[in-house]
């Protein structure tokens, strides 16, 4: 073994590179450090330094009345009258209003980090993360030295304009929500309240089931067993999308199921909402008002897409998974002389989620 080592010693020794092969040697490249520092004008002429203060925060301030304009856009220019010069200045000054805010802030914040903040350029040298004391005590001296070098803590006027105009900057988008819930008026006087609204659906006493979109009213005899059907009110079908065809079926979409009779497990003051095994459930989910539309056969469980809530039909569309914080709402149902299915009545408490039901 010996004899064998000091061959290989030997010939590591002797070995010689074959012309053209390129061989690292170490140290061979010295470190260039960091180039020679160049001040900027802010570092040089402390006047300067005063300018690109103040268009810093004049920067921020124009933001805070970007902000300010937008909310105030969306009042003076109310889209409800349905007009299309209303709409075409509503979304132009909005929008006008939410780029101005917006842009300000991003070039005030660049200007800021370009010519205020600190511009001494340092090493980082890599090393082992640990969560040691010397490590934390070492990121609260970071933090101290970013909030010095930054200028955060001394430049109360960049400081204040800029947490003015972030704070009003989400101030357009919370108004907008605004325009989610219609106004009130004479002939909608509910228009106004979510809860209300959400109370009241298409279904009344009478109405037929019918088939999703075609309005294809449906025969509790044509239902087989284990069968699930979209279904919406049959006098939908009447109802234009400038009259709020979708707002109208957003609340009052069902789904309709059949099971054997024994398999329900009905409260008693609702053992007449069924028909012969058939149940009808709002397919609006009671979390957030997603679809729910997958149905098991074999367990009888509805399953909302969305965030996985799980529905017993068995037993009244009771929640037994998932986010969902109230069963299903059930539509009374039974059929009319012709053998079709009706509902008895509107849904008995609102549709959708459970926020709504929240004073």
């Amino acid at each position: 073994m010996a004899h064998e080592e000091d061959a290989h010693e030997h010939e590591r020794a002797s070995w010689k590179p074959s012309p053209g092969l390129a061989v690292a040697v170490p140290d061979a490249v010295q470190n260039p450090g960091l180039p020679p520092h160049r001040e900027r004008v802010t570092d040089k002429d402390p006047a300067a330094m005063e300018r690109a203060v103040r268009t810093v925060y004049t920067l921020f301030y124009l933001s805070l009345a970007g902000s300010i304009w937008a909310v105030a856009a969306y009042m003076l220019f109310p889209i409800e009258s349905g007009q299309i010069i209303d709409i075409r200045h509503n979304n132009l000054f909005i929008g006008l209003g939410i780029a101005l805010a917006l842009l300000a802030i991003g070039i005030g914040a660049i200007h800021w980090s370009k010519a205020v903040m600190s511009d001494k350029e340092h090493i980082e040298l890599r090393h082992p993360t640990r969560g040691r004391d010397v490590t934390r005590e070492g990121a609260v001296e970071g933090l101290r030295a970013a909030n010095e070098e930054s200028g955060f803590g001394r430049r109360t006027a960049i400081r204040g304009s800029l947490i003015a105009a972030l704070v009003a900057s989400v101030l357009p988008g919370i108004t907008l929500f605004r325009g989610l819930a219609p106004e009130s008026s004479p002939e909608h006087p509910d228009a106004g309240d979510p809860v209300a609204l959400l109370s009241h659906t298409m279904w009344k006493k009478g109405e037929r089931l019918a088939h999703d979109p075609t309005g294809e009213p449906i025969r509790a005899a044509d239902l087989t067993l284990g069968s699930a059907v979209h279904v919406i009110p049959q006098s939908l079908a009447d109802v234009s999308h400038h009259d709020g065809y979708l707002e109208q079926k957003a609340k009052a979409i069902v789904l309709l199921m059949r099971l054997l009779p024994e398999q329900l497990v009905e409260a008693e003051d609702r053992k007449d909402w069924s028909y012969n095994g058939i149940v009808a459930y709002s397919k609006v989910c009671t979390h957030v008002g997603c679809p729910v539309a997958l149905y098991e056969q074999q367990t009888h469980h509805l399953l909302c897409p969305c965030h996985q809530s799980q529905f017993d039909v068995t037993h009244g569309a009771a929640v037994i998974f998932g986010p969902a914080a109230r069963p299903l709402p059930q539509l009374p149902i039974t059929v009319d002389a012709e053998g079709y299915l009706v509902a008895q009545s509107d849904f008995i408490e609102p549709v959708g989620p459970s926020f709504w039901e929240r004073h």
